[in-house]
């Protein structure tokens, strides 16, 4: 398993896919920061990183489970000894990819882009808020992904139009069972994060989960 995610790390490098969402997230990056975030507003400045780098997440895993062609997955199939082994060790190495632009997304507002150091617990909420965009984003590229959806016009405009409608059905009663992108943006503005932080986070996962079990279930029927 290590090995193969190893290799499908390298190949993803080699083919120069990362340079997109890595352009797209420091683009995002410069938008977001390009005046100091004032002190005391960190966390929502966090937030709303968070939940708006899903698109990019999802656009960096998406690439990567689409560097191999389809005869040299079906190789990794076969080697791995498990269908099983190959689509985790994908779904890793997406997962690896974008907690490294997470890293990103959380360090360099320390650095520049935030007037004062946030509070340990505001920095402690926005990298939870950040692992929750990472799992989402991951799940979302996952799904569709050409491995999933063989055209690749498809492909990426089901990405984008499954981003706006998780952003859509956040706003409606029933956003909680899905993820909650906006109402942790406007409770970090409201400073009232902390109250729903445990639930927003179990919706989130759920998601995550049933996501990537719908992705692996789909992949083992049609490798």
């Amino acid at each position: 398993m290590i090995h193969l995610v190893r290799f499908k790390l390298a190949a993803y490098a080699r083919s120069h896919r990362l340079f997109q969402p890595m352009i797209g997230l420091l683009m995002m990056l410069a938008i977001f920061y390009s005046t100091l975030t004032p002190p005391g507003k960190e966390l929502s400045a966090y937030a709303d990183s968070a939940g708006l780098l899903i698109l990019v997440f999802a656009w960096a895993a998406r690439g990567l489970l689409d560097t191999e062609p389809p005869t040299q997955r079906l190789i990794s199939m076969t080697a791995a000894g498990r269908p099983g082994r190959e689509i985790g060790a994908g779904l890793l190495a997406a997962l690896t990819v974008n907690l490294g632009m997470a890293t990103i997304a959380i360090g360099l507002p320390l650095i520049h882009g935030f007037a004062a150091m946030p509070a340990p617990a505001d920095l402690a909420s926005g990298i939870a808020l950040h692992v929750l965009g990472v799992s989402a984003g991951t799940a979302l590229g996952a799904l569709t992904s050409p491995p999933i959806l063989a055209s690749p016009a498809v492909s990426m405009l089901a990405l984008f139009g499954g981003y706006l409608a998780l952003l859509l059905i956040s706003l409606t009663p029933v956003g909680h069972l899905s993820v909650p992108i906006m109402p942790w943006m406007r409770a970090a503005n409201a400073g009232l994060l902390d109250e729903i932080l445990l639930p927003v986070s179990a919706a989130t996962l759920f998601w995550t989960a049933t996501s990537l079990v719908l992705y692996a279930r789909i992949r083992r029927l049609n490798p």
